[in-house]
């Protein structure tokens, strides 16, 4: 850890410290001159020598361990972008992910994938589960609407679903790239644990599932281009790009963009069946 670095962590657990509830902490309010905890209470709570944390404050107490930094920002309640920041500061790299199962998303995110229109979207789990999607999804790729909540996962849909296999040209490409995608998207998010259960389920129901698990293969989803035969307009051409969203590791965001006016049409006319029915 560099001395710049140093002195920038010192201020940055200075300035956190002072922000917190000595009386919500159980700590005694009489006789304190600065708001806030004093540094022994957070080297008590932390669990490290009162010395050397405030050294450590103070930009001399020597690059931390992970472990430490853990409990430090525990001690100071800090958010998971706190901890980030404290880890980048006093390691130079970001912790290790600690995935957090999820249950669905913002509104504010629910209006990003509504505000596109002809763009069929969808937000993901670390374990490809859907969670938010948007009218276009529903209308392109599947009908997640109709689907109970343990049935909206890529990997079950790709391997199970006959309508989903259907509608792909070369379904054995798509995949194996799906599981790489998704061996490596796991791992990044902390989740190896959470998929085990939904690997060893998709081994025993499929072949070639285990058979493409099996060969280790990692990609990143990044960006591509994607052709669908849909059974009501026909082929339709997508470009397609992956967000991750911002401090949420466990959480990324799919975006297909028609590739030509033809297909933005296509789509307009099954949004529009779909509404015509719903209405």
């Amino acid at each position: 850890m560099s001395d710049v670095n140093d002195n920038l962590l010192g201020k940055y657990l200075k300035d956190r410290r002072t922000k917190l509830d000595p009386l919500a902490l159980g700590f005694p309010l009489a006789r304190r001159r600065t708001p806030g905890l004093r540094r022994e209470e957070v080297a008590q709570r932390a669990n490290v020598s009162a010395t050397w944390y405030t050294w450590l404050e103070q930009g001399r107490g020597g690059a931390p361990s992970a472990e430490v930094l853990d409990r430090i920002s525990h001690a100071l309640m800090l958010t998971d972008i706190e901890r980030e920041h404290v880890f980048l500061l006093g390691l130079g790299r970001p912790p290790e992910a600690r995935y957090h199962a999820v249950d669905g998303v913002t509104p504010r995110l629910q209006r990003v994938l509504d505000a596109l229109e002809f763009s069929p979207a969808f937000i993901k789990t670390a374990t490809w589960d859907v969670v938010a999607w948007n009218r276009a999804a529903n209308v392109v790729l599947t009908d997640y609407d109709t689907l109970a909540a343990q049935q909206r996962n890529i990997l079950r849909l790709i391997f199970s679903d006959p309508r989903v296999r259907e509608r792909q040209f070369d379904w054995e490409s798509v995949a194996r790239f799906a599981v790489s995608t998704f061996r490596m998207e796991a791992a990044r998010a902390g989740a190896s644990k959470a998929i085990e259960a939904l690997v060893g389920e998709l081994s025993l129901a499929s072949p070639e599932f285990a058979a493409i698990w099996r060969a280790n293969d990692v990609r990143s989803h990044g960006e591509g281009t994607k052709q669908l035969r849909h059974p009501v307009v026909g082929p339709i051409s997508m470009e397609y790009s992956s967000f991750a969203v911002d401090a949420r590791p466990d959480l990324s965001m799919v975006i297909y963009q028609p590739a030509t006016p033809a297909d933005v049409d296509a789509i307009r006319k099954l949004l529009e069946a779909k509404h015509a029915v719903a209405g």
